[in-house]
């Protein structure tokens, strides 16, 4: 049973929506994304989206955090105030200038360039859920695509 901070802080993401991946939490993006999800996971209001999935693990893999380690403290109740003091304490010690740069390859990253089983996935994901017409340049695109942030 969550406690009711978490429960407070956590989104229905059957009704709403995580935070695009281009926001950042701490200087990172898909930080405030993984933490929603986390958030709503934890809480059971996570819908169809998950937690510890391909594009968390990108931000979690970057900043060496573990998943447990992540999903323990969101569990705590901890605001995103918080969450991202404990991020910037607990990630892999990094300059800034290396967080601005692996910030701009995940805004910039292209299908191409993911590894070939999220290739596959977004094959049939894309035409599935992004309407038809819609260009998706990168791979945030079909999360903003997706729920209405770009139109």
């Amino acid at each position: 049973m969550p406690n009711s901070t978490l429960s407070e802080l956590a989104l229905d993401l059957s009704t709403a929506f995580p935070a695009s991946p281009r926001e950042t939490l701490a200087g990172y993006v898909i930080a405030k994304r993984t933490l929603d999800k986390c958030r709503a996971v934890l809480a059971g209001t996570n819908g169809e989206y998950h937690f510890d999935c391909p594009l968390d693990n990108f931000f979690l893999d970057f900043t060496e955090l573990s998943a447990e380690d992540f999903r323990n403290k969101v569990g705590t109740g901890a605001d995103d105030r918080e969450m991202a003091s404990w991020i910037e304490a607990s990630a892999k010690p990094r300059e800034k200038r290396e967080i601005i740069a692996w910030n701009n390859v995940m805004r910039s990253k292209h299908l191409c360039d993911m590894p070939i089983e999220l290739q596959e996935f977004l094959e049939e994901y894309i035409p599935q859920y992004i309407p038809s017409g819609k260009i998706v340049r990168v791979w945030f695109d079909v999360y903003d695509i997706e729920e209405g942030r770009i139109y």
